[in-house]
């Protein structure tokens, strides 16, 4: 019987250490890459079309990570209104964006680097 709850308690340690995503390493020269795409209404709004067509699917209209495909992935979408999400540089979200990871899609070769720029300027409209 004992055997069968510490079995238990390592099967669920296990599962727990599992599910836990590893931390999404940046190269320290894309944490310091300055957005090049001035934040303006014109950025926003080209951000947000480019948005509504890439993103908006898994992580939500609002950034909120309640996309309709959301549910369906193995990684949890992040809510980009938080300050974990926000309080990151625009060269992270450059590189993350850009060069994708699990589930998230790798944008290199299917957008242009101006338009994930935009993207990023969209994204930071997400502050609460």
């Amino acid at each position: 019987m004992k055997l069968f709850f510490v079995s238990a308690a390592v099967l669920l340690l296990s599962a727990t250490l599992v599910a836990q995503p590893k931390p999404w390493v940046v190269p320290a020269n894309f944490k310091s890459i300055k957005n090049p795409i001035a934040t303006c209404d014109a950025s926003a709004k080209a951000g947000q079309a480019l948005y509504a067509k890439t993103c908006a699917a898994c992580h939500g209209k609002t950034g909120l990570g309640d996309g309709p495909k959301s549910k369906s992935l193995k990684t949890a979408m992040n809510d980009m209104s938080k300050p974990e999400f926000q309080n990151q540089t625009d060269g992270e979200h450059f590189y993350k964006t850009k060069t994708g990871r699990g589930d998230m899609t790798k944008y290199e070769g299917k957008l242009t680097d101006d338009d994930i720029w935009n993207i990023v300027n969209y994204m930071r409209t997400f502050k609460k």
